[in-house]
């Protein structure tokens, strides 16, 4: 390249890195939102885990039915929360790729701007998948709380009855 050229390709360089800056704050943000998902998803793995133990224990204080229903609540949640990993990944790839694909385009000045605009396009798609799946996990996440809620008051209006007399 030729001396007077240097000022145009660092000028270049400067405005390609200007608009890889929003996509890698959007990877930051779904980054964020990974390990959201991944502690969700441990905490539903822990409390399967316990549930289970609580199967096999068989002591008569656990009532197997709902221990079921909550094992079968906490497996749907842990389902929900993988597509929405797996739609995560798939949205921080393509933004990774928007990024390469911005710097590939500028070094071998190749027309990369339409393929950019259908690889965000794709990871937006992914990220609203995954937040969909988020909202829907958080809205059997709190239906569950509200069912052990609702035991937890006819239990203890039960606790609270007066005691029958003995015939």
């Amino acid at each position: 390249p030729a001396m007077n050229d240097i000022p145009y390709q660092v000028s270049s360089l400067a405005q390609v890195i200007q608009l890889a800056v929003a996509p890698v704050f959007l990877l930051a943000s779904v980054g964020a939102l990974l390990g959201v998902l991944s502690n969700r998803l441990a905490r539903a793995f822990d409390a399967v885990c316990r549930l289970e133990k609580d199967l096999v224990d068989e002591s008569p204080a656990t009532d197997r039915d709902r221990t079921l229903t909550e094992i079968f609540s906490q497996a749907r949640r842990a389902q929900l929360m993988h597509w929405a990993i797996v739609l995560c990944t798939t949205c921080y790839l393509l933004i990774c790729l928007v990024v390469v694909a911005l710097f590939v385009g500028h070094e071998l000045k190749i027309d990369v701007y339409n393929k950019i605009g259908v690889l965000f396009i794709a990871a937006m798609l992914a990220l609203i998948g995954a937040l969909g799946c988020f909202l829907r996990e958080i809205g059997l996440a709190t239906g569950a709380i509200k069912g052990l809620s609702r035991e937890a008051r006819k239990h203890e209006a039960r606790r609270q009855l007066p005691a029958q007399p003995a015939d």
